[in-house]
């Protein structure tokens, strides 16, 4: 990322700012919550539900989610005071930073997370509109911010009403979490949640038509102690520290992005200014892109007034060993209705491991329960350089045909055609080498028929992975011109930079 200028002074870091646990209606206790955090990203909130004034009360079907929603409540109030003190007590500048929050629900206004910098309000709002929520929050004396998030619900429905829309508390919208992606009404993943199907007027891509400006963010919205539970949605950022403020003002000036799961790298700009910018009217738009993903890269498309303007498809290329190489190493599966613990110790021989990056989830609730009936996974890494990882984890088998509950881990590998991989997986002795890896994936099964399984994927190599270009694009300027960047790899996991405004002529 280093050719591109306006992120020579930051780094990226990786994070989920809105998620639950037990605390409200969850699972998990807020302690599982940060060593769940702390394995896989750099910062995070836990959020605590704290109001629904207009909760639909007139239709008997729905005294379950009336009562649990209350009872949610109502722990969160009696919680709010010793949640905070964790929670600062959990943010470590340089290594891991906590930030507070809790969720704010409308049927009129939508959902919204109100996230708090240094300092949260003693209590709990209990307001019913959601300009009298920001007049609470304009005279709170430490920062906050108002996002809003699985936008994509028709309006009044707990979707966003874009006519009570401000960026004053607003510069972000969260675009990606459990319930789907909100970019359009036909985004990938689907809406498939039991609150609905999408509606084009409450996606980003409306509200950026109707002239707003906003930032994307991700967040998982998981409701089992899971924070960045894979596949759900995560935000990256690009800050000059791993620190409450310099998260922060990353956030406020829109220098981040929505991703599925994956640690995709994504940088743009435009005539130089980074992702988020406004910028003043200039004809000609020099739009720099540059991506590194986690697996092997699908394509990369520039939009501009939504509509796409540019794509590339990365090329395949043959393994060059001065390279290094991806390996992902994939457990569940199986119809065992018991969960499975998985015990992995990994070796590289005749290689260097030179960096993982795991792939966790927690496991899914349906109807969220005031209790830890539901099984939280609590996973423990053992990674601190060299050639060894150790990894506990576990998993459920897959719901659906359609919907994984896996566990995962990428390595990445400086390696020869001798390199190989020799692991212990639940007392299973496997060696899995490079030069058979290459050619495709290697699965193994525990026991017998239908057992529970793992997998070596494809070794990917890294030119596969990486991408960057510019394209030169053209406007006479009669409007204010909006341009994104969005990156899909082949494994459907995705990635959407915040947009960049040229003003108008």
């Amino acid at each position: 990322m280093a050719d591109l200028a306006p992120f020579a002074d930051y780094s990226l870091y990786y994070g989920d700012i809105h998620n639950h646990c037990n605390l409200s209606y969850g699972a998990g206790s807020l302690a599982d919550a940060l060593h769940n955090a702390r394995l896989q990203l750099d910062f995070a909130s836990v959020t605590l539900h704290g109001h629904w004034d207009d909760m639909p009360q007139d239709d008997a079907r729905l005294g379950y989610l009336v009562d649990y929603h209350r009872q949610g409540f109502q722990r969160a109030r009696a919680g709010w005071v010793d949640y905070l003190r964790a929670t600062d007590a959990a943010n470590r500048p340089g290594e891991f930073v906590a930030f507070p929050s809790f969720e704010w629900h409308s049927m009129r206004y939508g959902d919204h997370c109100i996230l708090f910098r240094d300092v949260a309000t003693p209590e709990i709002f209990h307001v019913a509109h959601v300009e009298e929520l920001r007049q609470r929050l304009r005279k709170h004396p430490s920062p906050s911010l108002l996002i809003p998030h699985h936008i994509g619900y028709l309006q009044g429905f707990r979707g966003i009403n874009w006519a009570h829309y401000s960026t004053e508390l607003s510069p972000v919208v969260e675009i990606m979490s459990f319930h789907g992606a909100s970019e359009a009404s036909d985004a990938e993943p689907a809406y498939l949640h039991a609150m609905g199907p999408r509606d084009q007027r409450s996606t980003a891509q409306y509200g950026l038509a109707q002239g707003h400006i906003f930032g994307f963010v991700g967040s998982s919205d998981h409701h089992s102690a899971h924070p960045g539970s894979y596949g759900y949605g995560q935000v990256a950022v690009w800050a000059k520290s791993l620190s409450r403020a310099a998260v922060w003002d990353a956030l406020q000036n829109r220098r981040c992005y929505a991703i599925t799961g994956d640690r995709i790298a994504l940088a743009c700009s435009l005539n130089d200014q980074p992702m988020g910018s406004v910028i003043p009217f200039a004809r000609e738009r020099r739009i720099a892109v540059a991506v590194e993903g986690a697996s092997t890269l699908d394509y990369i498309e520039v939009l501009r007034n939504n509509r796409v303007i540019h794509r590339e498809s990365p090329p395949v290329a043959a393994p060059d060993f001065r390279l290094p190489l991806k390996v992902r190493l994939e457990m569940g599966w199986g119809e065992l209705d018991t969960l499975t613990d998985w015990e992995v110790d990994l070796r590289i021989a005749a290689g260097e491991l030179l960096g993982i990056e795991p792939h966790l989830r927690g496991h899914d609730i349906g109807i969220p329960i005031i209790d830890d009936a539901t099984a939280c996974v609590l996973s423990h890494l053992e990674y601190a350089g060299g050639n060894r990882i150790r990894l506990r984890t576990q998993s459920p088998r897959n719901a659906t045909v359609r919907s994984a509950a896996t566990q995962a881990i990428t390595l990445t590998l400086k390696a020869s055609e001798n390199t190989r991989i020799q692991a212990r997986i639940n007392n299973l002795d496997i060696e899995a080498p490079i030069s058979e890896l290459l050619k495709g994936a290697r699965s193994f099964y525990t026991s017998g028929f239908v057992s529970p399984s793992f997998v070596f994927h494809r070794a990917v190599p890294a030119s596969d992975c990486r991408h960057s270009f510019a394209i030169i694009h053209k406007s006479a300027g009669e409007e204010r011109d909006w341009y994104y960047v969005r990156v899909r790899q082949r494994n459907g996991q995705w990635a959407w930079a915040s947009p960049i405004w040229v003003e108008r002529a």
